[in-house]
């Protein structure tokens, strides 16, 4: 797989065009296939999609399913109405055998996040929802559209920008969400055939063209600055380097650090770097404080861990992928112990993962914020990270005093649960959640309630403070230094919103 020539896009628009002519896309496969089918692609289970396109006659569609996401044989008479075959032939996209074509790559049909048809190149059977899985242990392997990848692009800020930096660009999905809001996107791997894949996804997609460029990590592009950096990077903890796409050939963690230390100076002023990553939870350390010493000087951080899992569980994950536990039972054994040999040598107990987002503020007192969030999240997210780093500098700005003179409003769609025993008369405590964006929930007291609940813009923070006292015969002056911090905390986490001017 890895010496394999590959499609040249020199037509890809004739091909983009009998793609999209035909119904190859997100919204056309799930018609045709059914939600059930559908999803069972993604689990890299076919059999469902051979059913529903079973058959001579089942359509130019059924034709194009077969041929580049099941990497089936089909008959030339019926790919033929399809898509220019012989064109497809001359550039690589196909081969022949006989009375039959076989694709190249695989080729998957991609929402964009308005609804743009986009298609994804990969290497065969590498694709997410492709014919076989990942499963591959060839080096050079090159993958197309998962679950890390779709929630990178969906973590990422997306405001216009006039360059963009993606490190490890793979099959080139996140310089193709970045193409269409960044003048210029420069794409960098260690992994030649990677780049030659993002080629073809950006013109099979209908992209403008990428710089692209050959290195690992910042090398390739020396000290250029950019307004945007991503990177869902080969963050897998192993003993090795064994395959490009995921193993980062640095020990432990090093390679995420490395990655995000050196981003700050890649960075120009008010720009933002936004990483995957897995870390070390090792024995007798903080992983908090760890991931906080990553952080470069200069720039913001918002650190997300979203799972962890035991040594044991990582090793089994990662050998999976690779298909190792279809190989001979002594030869799998042998890999596991290398994995829990190099985690014990580490003293590393388990392995986080998680987004960190940096932004170049130059600040003299950098807002670093590490936290875990295993829950639900509505994404995209993007402008739930722009709000969040909003939100940094505005509290950066207001101390105490300044707070309690400010004017808040509740944030949209936030509820109020209250959980206690049945027939209670007062509850045990009183939950904030909210329904978009992080989708948090805090706990807080009667007055926090109160407080949050009478935030319409309209009284300062302090005369709400005074009123709540007289209701609850505290004094209103040791209310008034008690509260700023769970007002802080309630505007970091976007419970309130600062109101810029005070209402008429």
């Amino acid at each position: 797989m890895s010496t394999t020539s590959l499609p040249t896009p020199d037509r890809a628009a004739e091909l983009r065009e009998a793609l999209l002519q035909a119904g190859f896309t997100a919204d056309g496969l799930l018609d045709l296939l059914g939600a059930p089918a559908y999803a069972a692609l993604a689990r890299s289970e076919t059999v469902p999609a051979l059913r529903a396109t079973r058959g001579p006659g089942d359509g130019d569609l059924a034709s194009l399913i077969r041929l580049f996401l099941l990497q089936q044989p089909e008959p030339y008479v019926h790919a033929a109405p399809a898509l220019p075959v012989e064109a497809a032939l001359a550039d690589g996209w196909l081969r022949r055998e006989g009375d039959e074509v076989h694709a190249t790559v695989d080729v998957r049909p991609y929402s964009g996040p308005d609804g743009e048809d986009w298609f994804i190149v990969s290497d065969l059977g590498c694709s997410v929802g492709g014919a076989g899985g990942i499963g591959s242990r060839e080096e050079g392997v090159v993958l197309g559209v998962g679950g890390a990848s779709t929630t990178l692009a969906g973590i990422t800020v997306r405001t216009p920008v006039g360059s963009a930096l993606d490190v490890g660009t793979g099959s080139g999905i996140q310089a193709l969400h970045a193409a269409q809001h960044a003048t210029r996107v420069t794409a960098t791997d260690v992994n030649p055939r990677a780049l030659e894949f993002t080629r073809l996804t950006l013109a099979l997609s209908g992209a403008p063209e990428a710089e692209l460029l050959t290195g690992s990590l910042f090398e390739p592009v020396g000290e250029a600055t950019y307004d945007l950096i991503v990177s869902n990077p080969p963050f897998v903890i192993s003993p090795g380097a064994r395959l490009t796409y995921r193993d980062g050939g640095m020990g432990g963690d090093d390679l995420c650090r490395t990655l995000v230390q050196e981003a700050g100076a890649r960075l120009n002023p008010g720009g933002f770097a936004q990483f995957l990553g897995n870390w070390q939870h090792v024995e007798g350390e903080d992983w908090r404080d760890r991931l906080r010493s990553w952080v470069p000087r200069g720039c913001d951080a918002w650190i997300v861990q979203r799972d962890v899992q035991d040594v044991t569980q990582y090793a089994e994950l990662w050998l999976r992928d690779a298909g190792d536990h279809r190989t001979d039972p002594a030869e799998y054994t042998e890999r596991y112990e290398d994995w829990l040999d190099e985690f014990e040598a580490r003293k590393t107990k388990s392995v986080g993962f998680g987004w960190i987002t940096l932004r170049r503020s130059d600040a003299a007192e950098p807002s670093i914020v590490v936290e875990e969030w295993p829950h639900s999240v509505e994404q995209p997210l993007g402008e739930a990270v722009l709000a969040h780093f909003a939100r940094q500098d505005y509290l950066r700005d207001h101390d105490d005093a300044a707070l309690l003179e400010a004017r808040f409003v509740l944030a949209a769609e936030v509820v109020q649960e209250q959980v206690g025993a049945p027939g209670a008369e007062d509850p045990e405590h009183v939950v904030l959640r909210q329904n978009r964006g992080m989708r948090r929930a805090t706990k807080v007291d009667t007055v926090g309630a109160g407080f949050a609940g009478v935030c319409d813009g309209s009284l300062s923070a302090g005369r709400i403070l005074d009123a709540i006292a007289q209701l609850v015969q505290e004094d209103p002056v040791v209310l008034r230094d008690r509260t700023p911090e769970a007002i802080r905390m309630l505007v970091e986490q976007g419970f309130l919103e600062p109101v810029a001017h005070p209402a008429p």
